[in-house]
């Protein structure tokens, strides 16, 4: 019994998952210096500040492979793929707003924002394919919980 890889499926996803990877790795890079997380006062359940890159990794991956899925089964159309990018746009700001400019109530109403796009993605994703959508439930949990901090992060260090 041999193994067949689809060599086009492959691609398709190892292109998906770097769609939001190396743009993610960039900004991670672009604002490094700017990012003074354990400087600030901590609030209550704020994770040590080397968790951060390790799960926006995996949360990359995961929307990568979600997105991989609907493109692998002709299941994506012009609505879910601008709430996609949208969604990416919106996420790879808001270190900007939040490190970079300082405008910390800003960034707090811009994850808002991106709150509601990675959950009306993760809708959409699960409407076409349930494992694309069961998939971003990470993604969901880990920026409502973002917002917690941005907001909290805001209160203490005003």
């Amino acid at each position: 019994m041999s193994l067949s890889i689809n060599r086009t499926k492959v691609k398709l996803y190892v292109i998906s998952v770097l769609i939001p990877l190396i743009p993610g790795a960039i900004i991670g890079v672009l604002t490094s210096g700017a990012m003074n997380y354990g400087d600030l006062q901590q609030p209550p359940l704020a994770p040590p500040a080397a968790l951060f890159p390790v799960v926006w990794t995996l949360l990359y991956i995961l929307m990568g492979i979600s997105h991989g899925i609907l493109k692998s089964y002709d299941l994506n159309d012009s609505g879910t793929e601008t709430v996609f990018y949208a969604q990416l746009v919106v996420n790879l700001l808001w270190p900007v707003f939040f490190f970079v400019l300082k405008w910390r109530l800003f960034a707090f109403v811009w994850i808002i924002l991106l709150d509601i796009l990675v959950i009306t993605m993760a809708v959409r994703f699960y409407r076409k394919n349930k494992a694309a959508g069961l998939l971003q439930i990470p993604y969901v949990i880990w920026v409502l919980f973002a917002s917690y901090l941005n907001l909290a992060l805001f209160l203490l260090n005003r």
